[in-house]
Protein backbone atom coordinates (compact mmCIF):
# COMPACT_ATOMS: atom_id res chain seq x y z
CA UNK A 1 0.00 0.00 0.00
CA UNK A 2 1.24 3.48 -0.90
CA UNK A 3 1.61 5.98 1.95
CA UNK A 4 0.93 9.71 1.74
CA UNK A 5 1.59 12.42 4.33
CA UNK A 6 -0.56 15.53 4.58
CA UNK A 7 1.46 18.31 6.22
CA UNK A 8 -1.05 19.95 8.56
CA UNK A 9 -0.67 23.35 10.19
CA UNK A 10 -2.81 25.84 12.09
CA UNK A 11 -4.85 28.01 9.74
CA UNK A 12 -5.13 25.45 6.95
CA UNK A 13 -8.31 25.01 4.90
CA UNK A 14 -9.92 21.94 6.45
CA UNK A 15 -11.41 20.54 3.23
CA UNK A 16 -7.96 20.62 1.61
CA UNK A 17 -6.98 18.10 4.28
CA UNK A 18 -10.12 16.00 4.73
CA UNK A 19 -11.04 16.05 1.03
CA UNK A 20 -7.69 14.66 -0.05
CA UNK A 21 -7.91 12.03 2.71
CA UNK A 22 -11.32 10.93 1.40
CA UNK A 23 -10.28 10.74 -2.26
CA UNK A 24 -7.06 8.85 -1.66
CA UNK A 25 -8.32 6.62 1.15
CA UNK A 26 -11.31 5.53 -0.92
CA UNK A 27 -9.37 4.90 -4.11
CA UNK A 28 -9.97 1.26 -4.92
CA UNK A 29 -13.00 1.24 -2.65
CA UNK A 30 -15.80 3.62 -3.74
CA UNK A 31 -15.94 2.56 -7.40
CA UNK A 32 -15.65 -1.09 -6.47
CA UNK A 33 -18.55 -0.88 -4.04
CA UNK A 34 -20.70 0.85 -6.65
CA UNK A 35 -19.82 -1.86 -9.18
CA UNK A 36 -20.30 -4.65 -6.62
CA UNK A 37 -16.65 -5.62 -6.84
CA UNK A 38 -14.25 -6.53 -4.00
CA UNK A 39 -12.70 -3.31 -2.63
CA UNK A 40 -8.92 -3.03 -2.55
CA UNK A 41 -7.63 0.05 -0.78
CA UNK A 42 -4.64 1.67 -2.51
CA UNK A 43 -3.45 4.48 -0.22
CA UNK A 44 -2.84 4.98 3.47
CA UNK A 45 -3.03 8.68 4.35
CA UNK A 46 -1.38 10.14 7.44
CA UNK A 47 -1.58 13.62 8.92
CA UNK A 48 1.63 15.08 10.30
CA UNK A 49 1.98 18.42 12.06
CA UNK A 50 5.03 20.40 13.19
CA UNK A 51 4.77 19.12 16.78
CA UNK A 52 2.57 16.05 16.34
CA UNK A 53 -0.38 17.80 17.98
CA UNK A 54 -3.77 18.52 16.43
CA UNK A 55 -4.11 21.45 14.04
CA UNK A 56 -6.80 24.10 14.17
CA UNK A 57 -8.08 24.95 10.72
CA UNK A 58 -9.27 28.37 9.56
CA UNK A 59 -12.91 27.40 10.24
CA UNK A 60 -11.93 26.41 13.83
CA UNK A 61 -12.29 22.70 13.09
CA UNK A 62 -9.60 20.71 14.90
CA UNK A 63 -7.93 17.79 13.14
CA UNK A 64 -5.78 15.30 15.00
CA UNK A 65 -2.30 14.50 13.72
CA UNK A 66 -0.86 11.00 13.64
CA UNK A 67 2.72 12.13 14.11
CA UNK A 68 5.14 15.06 13.96
CA UNK A 69 7.30 16.08 11.02
CA UNK A 70 10.34 14.87 12.94
CA UNK A 71 8.79 11.43 13.49
CA UNK A 72 8.11 11.10 9.76
CA UNK A 73 11.70 11.99 8.92
CA UNK A 74 13.05 9.45 11.43
CA UNK A 75 10.71 6.60 10.48
CA UNK A 76 12.59 4.23 8.18
CA UNK A 77 9.60 1.85 8.12
CA UNK A 78 7.24 4.57 6.89
CA UNK A 79 9.76 5.92 4.42
CA UNK A 80 9.93 2.57 2.62
CA UNK A 81 6.33 3.04 1.39
CA UNK A 82 6.03 6.83 1.47
CA UNK A 83 5.43 8.38 -1.95
CA UNK A 84 4.22 11.92 -1.31
CA UNK A 85 3.91 14.92 0.98
CA UNK A 86 0.85 17.07 0.33
CA UNK A 87 0.67 20.66 1.57
CA UNK A 88 -2.92 21.94 1.92
CA UNK A 89 -4.28 25.43 1.34
CA UNK A 90 -3.34 28.29 3.64
CA UNK A 91 -6.62 29.73 4.89
CA UNK A 92 -5.32 32.30 7.37
CA UNK A 93 -3.18 35.35 6.45
CA UNK A 94 -0.36 34.02 4.31
CA UNK A 95 2.65 35.93 5.66
CA UNK A 96 1.61 35.24 9.25
CA UNK A 97 1.17 31.52 8.52
CA UNK A 98 4.52 31.24 6.77
CA UNK A 99 6.26 32.95 9.69
CA UNK A 100 4.55 30.70 12.25
CA UNK A 101 5.55 27.44 10.52
CA UNK A 102 9.31 27.42 9.89
CA UNK A 103 9.31 23.61 10.32
CA UNK A 104 7.41 23.30 7.05
CA UNK A 105 10.44 24.51 5.09
CA UNK A 106 12.65 21.81 6.62
CA UNK A 107 10.02 19.11 6.07
CA UNK A 108 9.43 20.00 2.41
CA UNK A 109 13.17 20.18 1.71
CA UNK A 110 13.65 16.78 3.36
CA UNK A 111 10.91 15.25 1.22
CA UNK A 112 12.31 16.80 -1.94
CA UNK A 113 15.80 15.52 -1.13
CA UNK A 114 14.35 12.02 -0.65
CA UNK A 115 12.72 12.26 -4.10
CA UNK A 116 9.19 12.13 -2.76
CA UNK A 117 6.37 13.75 -4.65
CA UNK A 118 5.87 17.22 -3.13
CA UNK A 119 2.36 18.44 -3.89
CA UNK A 120 0.89 21.79 -2.89
CA UNK A 121 -2.65 23.04 -3.22
CA UNK A 122 -3.69 26.64 -3.83
CA UNK A 123 -1.91 29.02 -1.42
CA UNK A 124 -0.17 26.00 0.12
CA UNK A 125 2.26 26.44 -2.77
CA UNK A 126 3.64 29.47 -0.94
CA UNK A 127 5.21 26.96 1.46
CA UNK A 128 6.86 25.15 -1.45
CA UNK A 129 8.21 28.41 -2.83
CA UNK A 130 9.33 29.51 0.63
CA UNK A 131 11.39 26.33 0.98
CA UNK A 132 13.20 27.07 -2.28
CA UNK A 133 12.26 23.85 -4.08
CA UNK A 134 10.32 25.78 -6.74
CA UNK A 135 13.21 28.03 -7.74
CA UNK A 136 13.53 27.94 -11.53
CA UNK A 137 10.56 25.57 -11.80
CA UNK A 138 6.96 25.76 -12.99
CA UNK A 139 4.25 26.30 -10.41
CA UNK A 140 0.72 27.58 -9.99
CA UNK A 141 -1.37 28.94 -7.14
CA UNK A 142 -4.78 30.54 -6.60
CA UNK A 143 -5.34 33.07 -9.38
CA UNK A 144 -6.24 35.72 -6.79
CA UNK A 145 -2.76 35.58 -5.26
CA UNK A 146 -0.81 35.67 -8.51
CA UNK A 147 0.63 39.17 -7.97
CA UNK A 148 1.66 38.50 -4.37
CA UNK A 149 3.28 35.20 -5.32
CA UNK A 150 5.21 36.70 -8.24
CA UNK A 151 6.45 39.61 -6.14
CA UNK A 152 7.58 37.36 -3.29
CA UNK A 153 9.09 34.59 -5.45
CA UNK A 154 10.32 36.12 -8.73
CA UNK A 155 12.60 33.12 -9.27
CA UNK A 156 9.59 30.78 -9.68
CA UNK A 157 8.11 30.24 -13.16
CA UNK A 158 4.51 30.92 -12.13
CA UNK A 159 1.77 29.70 -14.50
CA UNK A 160 -1.28 31.03 -12.65
CA UNK A 161 -3.61 30.24 -15.56
CA UNK A 162 -2.97 26.52 -15.14
CA UNK A 163 -4.91 24.34 -12.74
CA UNK A 164 -2.11 21.78 -12.34
CA UNK A 165 1.61 22.16 -12.98
CA UNK A 166 4.16 19.36 -12.86
CA UNK A 167 7.90 19.89 -12.80
CA UNK A 168 9.93 16.79 -11.94
CA UNK A 169 8.53 15.58 -8.58
CA UNK A 170 6.85 18.91 -7.77
CA UNK A 171 3.08 19.10 -8.24
CA UNK A 172 1.14 22.33 -7.75
CA UNK A 173 -2.64 22.78 -7.93
CA UNK A 174 -4.48 26.05 -8.41
CA UNK A 175 -7.16 27.73 -6.37
CA UNK A 176 -9.63 26.62 -3.77
CA UNK A 177 -11.11 23.18 -4.41
CA UNK A 178 -8.39 22.20 -6.88
CA UNK A 179 -7.33 19.71 -4.20
CA UNK A 180 -9.64 17.18 -5.83
CA UNK A 181 -7.91 17.72 -9.18
CA UNK A 182 -4.61 17.23 -7.38
CA UNK A 183 -5.87 14.05 -5.74
CA UNK A 184 -7.05 12.59 -9.04
CA UNK A 185 -3.77 13.58 -10.68
CA UNK A 186 -1.80 11.74 -8.00
CA UNK A 187 -3.99 8.66 -8.49
CA UNK A 188 -3.38 8.70 -12.24
CA UNK A 189 0.36 9.05 -11.78
CA UNK A 190 0.60 6.23 -9.26
CA UNK A 191 -2.11 3.83 -10.44
CA UNK A 192 -2.93 4.77 -14.01
CA UNK A 193 -5.67 6.41 -16.03
CA UNK A 194 -8.37 3.78 -15.48
CA UNK A 195 -8.22 3.93 -11.68
CA UNK A 196 -8.15 7.74 -11.75
CA UNK A 197 -11.19 7.86 -14.03
CA UNK A 198 -13.07 5.37 -11.85
CA UNK A 199 -12.37 7.46 -8.76
CA UNK A 200 -13.43 10.66 -10.49
CA UNK A 201 -16.71 9.03 -11.55
CA UNK A 202 -17.33 7.69 -8.05
CA UNK A 203 -16.85 11.17 -6.58
CA UNK A 204 -18.72 12.87 -9.49
CA UNK A 205 -15.70 15.03 -10.35
CA UNK A 206 -14.92 16.65 -13.71
CA UNK A 207 -11.81 14.82 -14.82
CA UNK A 208 -8.73 16.54 -16.24
CA UNK A 209 -9.72 20.16 -15.89
CA UNK A 210 -6.74 22.10 -17.22
CA UNK A 211 -7.24 25.81 -16.56
CA UNK A 212 -8.46 28.17 -13.84
CA UNK A 213 -8.78 31.07 -16.28
CA UNK A 214 -12.57 30.78 -16.29
CA UNK A 215 -12.65 31.42 -12.54
CA UNK A 216 -10.30 34.40 -12.46
CA UNK A 217 -11.16 38.07 -12.59
CA UNK A 218 -9.44 40.42 -14.98
CA UNK A 219 -8.45 42.87 -12.20
CA UNK A 220 -9.59 45.83 -14.29
CA UNK A 221 -9.64 48.16 -11.29
CA UNK A 222 -5.90 47.98 -10.59
CA UNK A 223 -4.83 50.80 -8.26
CA UNK A 224 -2.87 53.70 -9.71
CA UNK A 225 -2.70 57.48 -9.31
CA UNK A 226 -3.09 58.73 -12.87
CA UNK A 227 -6.32 60.75 -13.03
CA UNK A 228 -6.25 60.86 -16.83
CA UNK A 229 -6.08 57.10 -17.15
CA UNK A 230 -8.85 56.71 -14.55
CA UNK A 231 -11.05 58.96 -16.71
CA UNK A 232 -10.24 56.94 -19.85
CA UNK A 233 -11.03 53.72 -17.98
CA UNK A 234 -14.41 55.11 -17.00
CA UNK A 235 -15.04 56.16 -20.60
CA UNK A 236 -14.22 52.67 -21.88
CA UNK A 237 -16.42 51.04 -19.27
CA UNK A 238 -19.34 53.29 -20.23
CA UNK A 239 -18.89 53.05 -24.01
CA UNK A 240 -17.36 49.60 -24.65
CA UNK A 241 -20.20 48.61 -26.98
CA UNK A 242 -19.34 51.43 -29.41
CA UNK A 243 -16.50 51.48 -31.97
CA UNK A 244 -13.41 53.07 -30.45
CA UNK A 245 -10.53 54.83 -32.19
CA UNK A 246 -7.41 55.76 -30.23
CA UNK A 247 -6.83 58.93 -32.24
CA UNK A 248 -10.33 60.16 -31.41
CA UNK A 249 -10.01 59.14 -27.76
CA UNK A 250 -6.65 60.89 -27.46
CA UNK A 251 -8.15 64.07 -28.93
CA UNK A 252 -11.14 63.79 -26.58
CA UNK A 253 -8.82 63.78 -23.57
CA UNK A 254 -6.42 66.39 -25.01
CA UNK A 255 -3.33 64.18 -25.20
CA UNK A 256 -1.39 62.63 -28.03
CA UNK A 257 -1.98 59.01 -28.95
CA UNK A 258 1.61 58.23 -28.00
CA UNK A 259 1.18 59.84 -24.56
CA UNK A 260 -2.06 57.98 -23.95
CA UNK A 261 -0.46 54.62 -24.71
CA UNK A 262 2.62 55.41 -22.61
CA UNK A 263 0.61 56.49 -19.56
CA UNK A 264 -1.78 53.55 -19.91
CA UNK A 265 1.14 51.12 -19.86
CA UNK A 266 2.69 52.90 -16.87
CA UNK A 267 -0.56 52.81 -14.88
CA UNK A 268 -2.00 49.43 -15.85
CA UNK A 269 0.80 47.54 -17.62
CA UNK A 270 -1.39 47.12 -20.73
CA UNK A 271 -2.24 49.18 -23.80
CA UNK A 272 -5.58 51.04 -24.04
CA UNK A 273 -6.84 48.57 -26.64
CA UNK A 274 -5.94 45.55 -24.47
CA UNK A 275 -7.80 47.16 -21.58
CA UNK A 276 -10.84 47.73 -23.81
CA UNK A 277 -10.73 44.06 -24.85
CA UNK A 278 -10.80 43.01 -21.19
CA UNK A 279 -13.74 45.30 -20.48
CA UNK A 280 -15.63 43.73 -23.37
CA UNK A 281 -14.79 40.21 -22.25
CA UNK A 282 -15.98 40.94 -18.72
CA UNK A 283 -19.18 42.46 -20.11
CA UNK A 284 -19.75 39.38 -22.26
CA UNK A 285 -19.24 37.11 -19.22
CA UNK A 286 -21.91 39.05 -17.36
CA UNK A 287 -24.33 38.86 -20.29
CA UNK A 288 -23.72 35.13 -20.79
CA UNK A 289 -24.41 34.33 -17.13
CA UNK A 290 -27.29 36.75 -16.50
CA UNK A 291 -29.28 36.76 -19.77
CA UNK A 292 -30.55 34.35 -22.39
CA UNK A 293 -29.22 36.28 -25.38
CA UNK A 294 -27.67 34.08 -28.05
CA UNK A 295 -23.85 34.17 -28.08
CA UNK A 296 -23.91 35.99 -31.44
CA UNK A 297 -26.09 38.72 -29.92
CA UNK A 298 -23.83 38.97 -26.86
CA UNK A 299 -20.80 39.49 -29.09
CA UNK A 300 -22.58 42.30 -30.94
CA UNK A 301 -23.67 43.90 -27.67
CA UNK A 302 -20.09 44.21 -26.43
CA UNK A 303 -18.91 45.94 -29.58
CA UNK A 304 -17.62 43.16 -31.84
CA UNK A 305 -18.78 42.36 -35.36
CA UNK A 306 -16.30 39.57 -36.06
CA UNK A 307 -17.75 36.58 -34.23
CA UNK A 308 -14.83 34.24 -34.90
CA UNK A 309 -12.29 36.82 -33.69
CA UNK A 310 -14.15 37.36 -30.42
CA UNK A 311 -14.58 33.62 -29.88
CA UNK A 312 -10.80 33.18 -30.07
CA UNK A 313 -10.21 36.14 -27.76
CA UNK A 314 -12.78 34.89 -25.24
CA UNK A 315 -11.29 31.41 -25.09
CA UNK A 316 -7.79 32.83 -24.78
CA UNK A 317 -8.81 34.78 -21.68
CA UNK A 318 -11.22 32.34 -20.03
CA UNK A 319 -10.10 28.94 -21.25
CA UNK A 320 -13.66 28.16 -22.36
CA UNK A 321 -15.90 28.68 -25.36
CA UNK A 322 -18.85 31.06 -25.03
CA UNK A 323 -21.38 28.23 -24.81
CA UNK A 324 -19.39 26.20 -22.30
CA UNK A 325 -18.85 29.29 -20.13
CA UNK A 326 -22.60 29.92 -20.09
CA UNK A 327 -23.47 26.31 -19.27
CA UNK A 328 -20.98 26.28 -16.38
CA UNK A 329 -21.68 29.66 -14.78
CA UNK A 330 -25.13 30.82 -15.87
CA UNK A 331 -27.70 31.75 -13.26
CA UNK A 332 -30.64 29.41 -12.98
CA UNK A 333 -33.07 31.70 -14.83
Amino acid sequence: MKHVIIAGFNGALSTAITGVIDILSLTGVSWQLIMDEPPARKFKVWIASPDGLSVKCINHVGIDAHMSFEQVMQSELLLDDLIAIIVPTIGSPIEHTLAKNPQMKTFITWGFDHQLMIAGNCTGNFFLAESGVLDGRRATTHWGYKDIFEARYPQVDLRADQLITVDDNLYCAGGGLAWFDLGIYIIEKELGYDVALQTAKAFVIDYRRESQLSYSLSRLAQNHHDALIADVQTYFEDHYSQPQDLDEISAKFNVSKRTLIRRFKAALSVTPYTYLQRVRIEASQKLLTETKYAPEKVVQMVGYEDMSSFRRLFKQHTGLTLSVYRSRFAKRL
